[in-house]
């Protein structure tokens, strides 16, 4: 349980840590930071504390959807946000651009670790994965249309609204996809009776 538990925390900082890498690159983020990009924007609220307040709302979402929270899910709300806020006050913004892509790999990397360690732990989904999760269980909508629907959504909306939109969004949905199918066989914790998850769906 106590390795589970330090997977679900360290993955969870690190997956924040990972998506303020992306930000600090200034290449473009994934759909999701690039909608509380534009909130923040508008609100004038620190963009990790509206990752927190984006994440919650999310989670009313599941209401109807009839989708019950875990341990990490809660968990998910209230550190991903938060380190990502911490890591903005210090890390660099290069204006190079081979700087810049440096950090957005690595800020990719950063976060398919981050992935593999709190999905591996087990404690349940995030809330913007459970939404993907739920839509599919009410509506029988593929993941896939699922996905498309809402990440397209919040993409739009948030470029609108001032967000990052550039080749880092690129980046993210192509690679993060693949490096999270390897990251979470390698990090995920083994729960008796249970086999490591072979696909990850993030």
């Amino acid at each position: 349980m106590l390795s589970r538990v330090t997977r679900l925390l360290v993955g969870l900082v690190l997956y924040g840590f990972g998506c303020a890498v992306t930000v600090a690159a200034g290449l473009g983020v994934d759909p999701w930071t690039v909608f509380a990009q534009g909130v923040s924007r508008v609100s004038g609220i620190g963009l990790g504390w509206i990752t927190n307040l984006i994440g919650l709302g999310v989670l009313l979402l599941w209401i109807p959807l009839r989708q019950k929270p875990g341990v990490g899910t809660v968990a998910n709300i209230l550190l991903v946000g938060t380190s990502l806020q911490l890591a903005l006050g210090v890390l660099p913004h290069p204006q190079a651009f081979w700087a810049q892509a440096l950090m957005l790999v690595t800020g990719v990397v950063l976060v398919a670790v981050g992935s593999g360690l709190y999905i591996g732990a087990h404690f349940g989904p995030g809330p913007r994965d459970g939404l993907m999760t739920g839509l599919n269980a009410r509506f029988g909508w593929p993941i896939w249309a699922c996905r498309l629907t809402v990440e397209g959504s919040v993409l739009i909306l948030g470029w609108l609204l001032g967000g990052t939109v550039g080749i880092g969004t690129v980046v993210f949905a192509l690679g993060i996809g693949p490096l999270v199918h390897v990251a979470l066989p390698l990090l995920a914790s083994r729960r008796p009776g249970t086999q490591k998850p072979r696909v990850a769906r993030v």
